[in-house]
């Protein structure tokens, strides 16, 4: 064992960017995911709902962690070596794109039936109405829940450590194993993810009351 440094200190701090760039990865690919999902949970094919509704209840119903397990080693069964960054990437953007789904498919249900009605008396077919109609309304509504969703994958991103990935988790632990000073490490990284996930939390709950102010 030796003493804690401000190099160990820094070091932890540093990897705060790994966490960040990893959750910013994993939003963008759960995002045109959650499109994907939600346009399908919407549609007008009962197979393709179905068939979502699947693949939502999969990753809804199974832990984020053996996501990032199957995501890591089951491309080794088809001879196919994943990087832990890679699959960190994949399992949390697959993770998110279910959630992201069902949050917009809720957000695009909620649009009023009447706007949809009015869409389709105009003559604008699915794609048109959807763009143009429905989307802007379901955006709005939309934020409050994707953000606060954000925040959580955010946190979540500390499990990738168990893959090998050294986020800010798997830097705090790479730290205290060689100095262990367990409450100090441990309290930073508390630290840091508070600092970083607290102004989306507030951010999210300022977004609800203002919607339910203007929706009254």
């Amino acid at each position: 064992m030796r003493e804690l440094s401000s190099g160990d200190i820094l070091y932890i701090i540093g990897a705060v960017r790994w966490t960040l760039l990893l959750s910013i990865i994993a939003f963008i690919g759960g995002s045109i995911g959650g499109v994907l999902v939600a346009l399908a949970r919407t549609g007008e094919f009962p197979w393709l709902r179905m068939l979502v509704s699947g693949y939502i209840k999969v990753f809804q119903g199974t832990p984020l962690l053996m996501q990032l397990f199957l995501a890591f080693f089951a491309p080794g069964i088809f001879g196919i070596s994943v990087d832990p960054w890679t699959a960190a990437a994949l399992g949390l953007s697959l993770h998110a794109s279910a959630f992201l789904g069902e949050i917009w498919r809720g957000a695009i249900e909620v649009v009023p039936g009447g706007q949809s009605e009015a869409a389709t008396a105009l003559g604008l077919r699915y794609w048109p109405k959807m763009m143009l109609v429905i989307a802007p309304q379901a955006v709005r509504i939309a934020i409050p829940p994707t953000v606060g969703f954000l925040v959580q994958l955010i946190k979540g991103t500390s499990l990738a450590s168990i893959i090998g990935f050294v986020e800010l988790t798997r830097a705090a632990q790479v730290v205290n194993n060689a100095t262990f000073h367990p409450f100090t490490i441990f309290g930073l990284v508390a630290l840091a993810y508070f600092v970083v996930c607290w102004p989306l939390s507030a951010y999210s709950r300022r977004m609800e009351r203002k919607l339910g102010v203007t929706g009254r």
